[in-house]
């Protein structure tokens, strides 16, 4: 499975903005930094989330954005779909290939893994994310030197 960079970077900035929001606004600027994606990609990829009702952006010197609703509420359904609703999408043949064999494939494998994936892809939220990378990064420590 091939997820672009767009759903990627999309993922990665929403997770920043969950963690380093707490009541005030995360700036594209922050996220950039923080996260190593280009300030300019972020531009075209923040107003996506926010046409999908995943984010809201605050205007002004002290302006950013901010989640829409809790973390645990967001699915990384809910993101791959505003980004990219062909990675979670029905799998469909282009081609002459024989309809029944197509039809057998469809049935038994292409739409039970669509399935599964959309299904996998509602239960993981982004706190569950956030969660997992508070864990990680409190688990890092500084390397040991014995003399």
């Amino acid at each position: 499975m091939k997820i672009s960079s767009k759903v990627e970077c999309g993922i990665i900035s929403l997770v920043d903005i969950c963690i380093y929001s707490n009541d005030d606004v995360v700036t594209v600027i922050n996220i950039s930094a923080r996260q190593n994606i280009s300030a300019k990609y972020l531009e075209q990829i923040l107003p996506q989330l926010r046409q999908a009702d995943i984010i809201r952006s605050v205007k002004g010197a002290k302006g950013g954005y901010t989640l829409t609703r809790p973390a645990e509420k967001i699915t990384l359904r809910d993101v791959i779909n505003a980004l990219d609703s062909t990675v979670l999408g029905d799998v469909t043949f282009i081609g002459k290939e024989d309809s029944l064999i197509a039809d057998a494939l469809s049935e038994c494998l292409w739409s039970k893994m669509t399935a599964y994936l959309q299904s996998f892809a509602e239960n993981v939220t982004l706190r569950d994310i956030a969660d997992r990378y508070n864990k990680l990064s409190g688990s890092v420590s500084e390397p040991m030197y014995y003399i």
